[in-house]
């Protein structure tokens, strides 16, 4: 169903709930449902994982316990505001006090629980992991549902899966960590959301191709991390060009 051929309107104040409307306005079939406790896991869990990175950061200023709730925070709502924001739709995270409240309280269960878990780095990576692959799922799948084709679909998917982390490395005054060379992360967003986006064309139904695309981006995710894949370094495939091409220059010795 292509967005040409019908006009897509937000049901029930929420605006993760995408209806097709008919000519006169109205309502007509449901086309795209994000329960809201999905939602509000995908926001917890972002909260947490936010949380438990800001308060083990150790740089030249230690963040304050404000400073950890609003990194939790931020990565918590980021995916799904850049979401909706590239889909030009009501920001779901404005329509319900569930949005606000889940990410700060899962911000300062994380906070509480970062003493805990603070030689658990794998605890960060699995949920780091977690959190992209539903944020993509539910970005892709939304995108797909309003008639957006499968490319943009995706990019809008990757965006959302990874929004949250660009925000927290901006607000902490961080490299943003997609753009560096490290474990495969936007990578691992990417395969996800391509592997929804094929699965719904070749006829899957979207919450099996959600799923699929979940599980892809957590294995893809935790793989790289476990065996620290990455992809090369810019510079060091440039020296690398530079090194064949000058071996094949003759040294004239005296």
């Amino acid at each position: 169903m292509g967005a040409k051929d019908h006009d897509f309107v937000a049901v029930g104040g929420h605006s993760s709930i995408i209806a097709a409307s008919d000519d006169n306005g109205g309502v007509t079939e449901p086309l795209f449902l994000i329960p809201l406790w999905a939602d509000l896991i995908a926001v917890g869990l972002g909260g947490v994982q936010g949380a438990l990175f800001a308060s083990g950061f150790v740089g030249q200023r230690r963040l304050d316990l404000l400073g950890v709730v609003i990194i939790g925070t931020v990565v918590g709502m980021g995916g799904g505001l850049i979401r909706d924001l590239l889909l030009n739709v009501e920001l779901a995270t404005m329509q319900s006090n569930w949005y606000l409240l889940t990410a700060v309280g899962a911000a300062l269960l994380g906070m509480l629980l970062a003493n805990i878990f603070q030689r658990l780095n794998a605890v960060i990576v699995a949920l780091d992991a977690v959190v992209i692959g539903l944020f993509g799922a539910f970005g892709t799948s939304k995108a797909l549902a309003i008639g957006l084709p499968e490319v943009p679909a995706v990019f809008v998917g990757v965006c959302a899966a990874v929004g949250g982390s660009v925000l927290r490395d901006v607000f902490m005054g961080l490299p943003v960590a997609i753009m560096h060379v490290g474990s495969l992360y936007a990578v691992a967003a990417a395969g996800g959301c391509i592997v929804l986006a094929l699965s719904k064309s070749l006829g899957a139904p979207l919450l099996a191709a959600a799923i699929a695309g979940l599980i892809v981006t957590t294995v893809i995710r935790l793989l790289a991390v476990l065996f620290d894949i990455s992809l090369p370094e810019q510079r060091a495939l440039y020296r690398r060009k530079v090194a064949v091409e000058t071996s094949t220059i003759p040294i004239v010795r005296s």
